[in-house]
């Protein structure tokens, strides 16, 4: 029996980019950005290794992630996917034709501190203590099922947090989400822990394809303050923010036509 991930495949024609979901735990997360490129791209929508015997770590998706790309690649990642997007790239450079981050998570202690603030404005009391009343049914859990119910919760409400303006009709992808609550917990504090030990994001330095970061103004993740990080690891890196746009740009109004013209011109840009 294989231990290779799956992956959905959109698409049968054009250049073939991967698409990685944020989270962790939170596959399906960019099913319907999938399906919006499929027309010009063979999208390859890898579903993150779920939790198991095993504890998941950065560095085994990051091999997972290997074991699917059998040529180089476009590699876009949305918040998590972005992060992992650059591991991979780090690991593996030569195996990236372009990487582009979408809604990148943060690297520094600033970044981390104007998303915080930036959330307990943007979830105000109610969403705070609603937020607050889940944790503590989290840590009182005594299934996985269960575990994975209330994140999912937790999930909904971070993301009208995180969100400007969002297109409702845009809300197709919750059917392919598939949860994982400890796949979350075991990667989340392997990826902390690579900083917290000085790996990352320094190890970024060997990343030599171009990257592109697209990001919403209105993200509490501060873009500005991320990509400032990262240049100074990634000099290549080109930086382009979106007004009135939250942590997903595709699914928000005022954004959404601009940044999916500049990801499809991007990756047709790139050379073969």
């Amino acid at each position: 029996m294989t231990d290779l991930i799956r992956a959905r495949i959109h698409g049968d024609r054009g250049p073939v980019v991967f698409l990685l979901h944020g989270g962790p735990g939170a596959a399906g997360s960019v099913w319907d950005l999938a399906e919006e490129l499929s027309d010009e791209f063979q999208v390859h929508e890898p579903v993150q290794r779920h939790s198991g015997p095993r504890k998941l770590t950065v560095s085994r998706h990051v091999s997972d992630l290997r074991r699917l790309l059998a040529a180089p690649a476009v590699v876009v990642g949305h918040s998590w996917g972005a992060m992992l997007g650059l591991s991979f790239a780090s690991r593996y450079p030569a195996s990236l034709r372009g990487l582009i981050l979408i809604g990148c998570g943060t690297y520094d202690q600033r970044s981390r501190e104007i998303y915080c603030a930036r959330m307990r404005r943007n979830l105000g009391s109610a969403g705070r203590q609603r937020k607050e009343a889940l944790r503590e049914k989290l840590g009182t859990c005594s299934s996985d099922p269960q575990r994975d119910r209330l994140f999912a919760k937790l999930g909904e409400i971070d993301a009208r947090s995180q969100a400007f303006d969002e297109l409702r009709s845009r809300a197709g992808y919750k059917a392919m989400l598939e949860v994982d609550f400890r796949g979350f917990q075991e990667t989340w504090d392997d990826a902390v822990r690579l900083q917290r030990v000085g790996r990352e994001p320094a190890a970024f330095r060997a990343i030599s394809c171009p990257v592109l970061m697209l990001h919403g103004d209105d993200d509490p993740h501060s873009g500005g303050s991320i990509s400032t990080t990262l240049r100074r690891y990634i000099p290549q890196l080109e930086y382009r923010s979106y007004p009135r746009c939250g942590h997903v740009p595709w699914r928000e109004r005022h954004a959404r036509e601009r940044f999916l013209l500049d990801l499809r011109a991007w990756i047709r840009k790139l050379p073969p």
